[in-house]
């Protein structure tokens, strides 16, 4: 039995969007060591200008960003590449979320993070 073969949750290319520089190095580890293919930035600009259509299937976003917040990158990324995006934040999640993102609540475990990529590529916009 193979890797692939043992862990049905689809592999997946990442964009990581923290500004916390050591939360920023242990995810991208985290989501590599699970076998997905991942790459972060600090800010929002940095994430717009690392984005185009077709090269990620996720978009992870930290709220509480410098400049441009990650709601307003979300609303961007969603309304011009309707890629999903996964709020991962220490804030509560809202009664009513965005359409197209899911959330994921600092501290979180390993597993609560699988379910999160996993959901997101399931309820794509």
């Amino acid at each position: 039995m193979t890797a692939d073969s043992a862990d049905p949750q689809k592999r997946l290319r990442v964009l990581l969007v923290e500004d916390d520089v050591e939360t920023l190095a242990t995810t991208l580890k985290i989501l590599e060591a699970l076998g997905h293919w991942a790459t972060g930035v600090k800010s929002a600009e940095a994430a717009i200008a690392r984005f185009f259509d077709g090269a990620f299937d996720v978009v992870m976003v930290d709220i509480g960003l410098p400049a441009l917040s990650g709601r307003d990158l979300a609303e961007r990324l969603l309304r011009d590449h309707r890629v999903p995006v996964i709020f991962v934040t220490g804030e509560a999640q809202p009664a009513e979320a965005m359409a197209g993102t899911s959330w994921l609540r600092k501290p979180y475990a390993i597993e609560q993070l699988m379910d999160a990529l996993a959901r997101s590529t399931i309820a794509s916009p």
